[in-house]
């Protein structure tokens, strides 16, 4: 494999809860379990290093029980952290996974979303090596002008992977034009080029999208359990299907499917194998509780063997 992955999008604490049913509004449930895991751009990190890609976390992090959890979790996943701990612990995420495999969040942010240029100039990504950020990280704000300055220096030949994440309609307009026209990777759920593009057709969506990234740039619809749409500038898209598995968990399941996508293409694998494999991974994740829960390279390999690949 040739690239390093440098992810500077936010790593934050996971509450994971486990409930029969939301409640109503005004009204309460109990909970059959609960964890506090690493989440958020972990997910991403955790699912290529595990399929054997180097990866440099090069996001921010705080002072505090959540930032320990998180540098001791990085850290076990043999991840390397670029810069010290901010003042502020990391934020945390409240998790309700119900009945259904489905989760419904509640985020209070810290520490991970002040990530100043001068930090983002010490990180030296080169030819070959992969960049990815998240829509989170592009809200409005000064930490985001600075994250669009430092992506507009990246080197050439450094691929940008961008996940635009729920939040990409609170995106302003100039700045998702802008960091799109740079992206080399994107990488977004049906839900989220829906909104992007105003379109519920997914082969629609993705040729649009493929219209505002770079030249060079892939296109990437996740579509839950059907798989993916694949597309670029130069083919039209094309579906890659999924794998049918018995799900209890859908958290990180899209996070899983982007970390092994890049590392598989940074093992020179084409856009729709490395989407083959990056389905699989999804597939192994939703079968297990929690949101880091991506395949090692072995399992991967397992799961994909079984299914006749």
């Amino acid at each position: 494999m040739t690239g390093r992955l440098h992810h500077v999008g936010p790593v934050i604490i996971d509450v994971v809860m486990t409930v029969s049913a939301l409640p109503e509004q005004g009204g309460g449930t109990f909970a059959s379990s609960a964890r506090s895991l690493p989440g958020g751009g972990f997910n991403v990190i955790a699912a290529a290093a595990r399929t054997g890609m180097e990866v440099v976390y090069g996001g921010a992090h705080g002072t505090g029980p959540h930032g320990d959890l998180i540098r001791s979790a990085l850290r076990a996943e043999g991840v390397g952290i670029a810069h010290p701990p901010r003042p502020e612990d990391t934020g945390f995420c409240v998790a309700l996974v119900d009945a259904s495999a489905e989760r419904t969040f509640v985020t209070r942010l810290g520490a991970e979303m002040d990530l100043p240029l001068a930090d983002l100039r010490t990180l030296r990504p080169a030819a070959g090596d992969l960049v990815y950020t998240v829509g989170y990280s592009l809200l409005p704000g000064p930490r985001a002008d600075e994250l669009l300055t430092w992506i507009g220096e990246l080197p050439k030949g450094v691929r940008l992977v961008l996940d635009p994440a729920p939040v990409v309609g609170d995106i302003p307009a100039e700045t998702l034009s802008s960091v799109l026209a740079r992206t080399d990777v994107l990488s977004l759920s049906a839900a989220e080029a829906a909104t992007v593009t105003g379109t519920a057709d997914l082969e629609r969506a993705a040729a649009l999208l493929t219209e505002r990234v770079g030249p060079a740039g892939v296109v990437v619809v996740r579509d839950s359990a059907e798989g993916c749409l694949v597309a670029t500038a130069d083919t039209a898209p094309r579906r890659v299907p999924g794998f049918r598995v018995a799900a209890v968990d859908t958290n990180g399941a899209g996070d899983a499917h982007v970390g092994v996508f890049a590392s598989a293409l940074a093992s020179g694998l084409a856009p729709v194998e490395a989407a083959r494999r990056a389905n699989a991974a999804a597939a192994v994740a939703v079968t297990r509780h929690g949101p880091a829960t991506a395949p090692t390279a072995e399992e991967l390999e397992g799961f994909l063997r079984s299914h006749g690949h």
